[in-house]
């Protein structure tokens, strides 16, 4: 590698963790402040919530790693491009395509500390933090695992496969021991609703296991009070973004095999297996926005800049995100096609620059 190879690559890196240095911060007071609600509500104390926002970072971090590297490449370069040290290197021969291949090299390195930033830290991280969480508000009521979760519910044993939203539940499974009759009763629904403070269950089969056989009895709607409100589900159940990319793959196939809507992990495993693409192609946008601008233009402008071009790019990866699970649209799809539009503009408008 060159030097002028090894000195834009290294203005994107130092930009980047010049902008990240400012966001960490940040993005820990917002945490904190979330957690303020629940500081006081069983064990949950001021250190546990403090805790809770050092193990959530590096998951907030690696979210936000693809646009502090936009804005990071805009700072760096940019502070070359304010001392005219941009035009002396192209005066000195370096092409175009030279400079953005060079920072696409700092681009590399990035994109390496990112994956393991977002597939051994973040995850072992944010277990922990759930784990740290569950047990101060919920008093160790329940127990993840990777066919959902139990928890003991007034004296029953409860597994729920599939937690698809605060309120909505699938594959539920009650088990309970009636000690008066000497048997089991165990009871599946297919699904669950919280409505008006309580579950309702639906597509109930409930089967009573005793000495004399089996009595098997099926309604299609009946009542559950439960202590497992939607509120301890948020607590318990981990978000599909806090998974390592082999643990969404595995989780997908499971419930995959057991015919359960996997669309957020797809959506989720893509884009983790796309996010190096998509910190590259920020460092594309980067350069035909500082070259297409003056070069007076200040740090406050370019940071702006940078802002709104992570916001579109936030919109639109959600908008994809919600045609996938609203209307079946393919999840890669979904999360190939932002990156894929921000790349065919930058390479567009880096051709008119050229």
């Amino acid at each position: 590698m060159r030097i002028l190879d090894r000195y834009l690559a290294w203005s994107v890196i130092g930009g980047t963790l010049l902008t990240l240095g400012v966001l960490v911060p940040l993005m820990g007071v917002f945490i904190l402040a979330d957690e303020v609600e629940s500081i006081g509500v069983e064990h949950y104390g001021f250190l546990d919530a403090f805790l809770f926002m050092l193990l959530s970072l590096p998951r907030y971090l690696y979210q936000v790693f693809p646009i502090a590297t936009l804005i990071g490449a805009l700072i760096g370069l940019g502070t070359l491009a304010s001392r005219s040290e941009l035009v002396a290197i192209r005066a000195a021969g370096f092409s175009l395509a030279q400079i953005v291949r060079a920072a696409l090299l700092g681009g590399v390195l990035l994109a390496v500390v990112a994956v393991v930033l977002g597939e051994v830290v973040a995850p072992f991280a944010e277990q922990r933090a759930v784990e740290l969480r569950r047990q101060a508000l919920s008093g160790d009521v329940a127990q993840r695992t990777p066919y959902g979760f139990w928890a003991i519910d007034d004296g029953a044993y409860v597994n729920i496969r599939d937690v698809r939203s605060g309120t909505s539940l699938s594959e539920i499974d009650i088990y309970r021991i009636d000690a008066e009759k000497g048997s089991l009763v165990a009871t599946h629904a297919e699904s669950a609703s919280y409505r008006g403070g309580h579950w309702e269950l639906e597509g109930i089969a409930t089967s009573q296991v005793s000495t004399d056989g089996v009595e098997v009895e099926r309604v299609e709607r009946r009542r559950w009070d439960s202590m497992l409100a939607p509120d301890l589900l948020k607590v318990i159940v981990a978000d599909p973004q806090g998974l390592p990319i082999w643990g969404l793959y595995k989780y997908i196939r499971f419930m995959t095999v057991n015919k359960q809507d996997a669309g957020a992990y797809e959506i989720a495993f893509w884009g983790k297996a796309l996010h190096p693409v998509l910190t590259l192609s920020m460092i594309l946008v980067a350069i035909p926005l500082l070259l297409g601008s003056s070069r007076s233009s200040g740090i406050g402008r370019r940071i702006f800049a940078g802002a709104l071009v992570g916001i579109l790019y936030y919109l639109l990866s959600r908008t994809f995100a919600y045609m996938a699970l609203v209307f079946g649209m393919s999840p890669f799809l979904a999360a190939i096609a932002p990156p894929t539009l921000f790349i065919s503009a930058a390479l567009l408008l880096l051709r008119r620059l050229g």
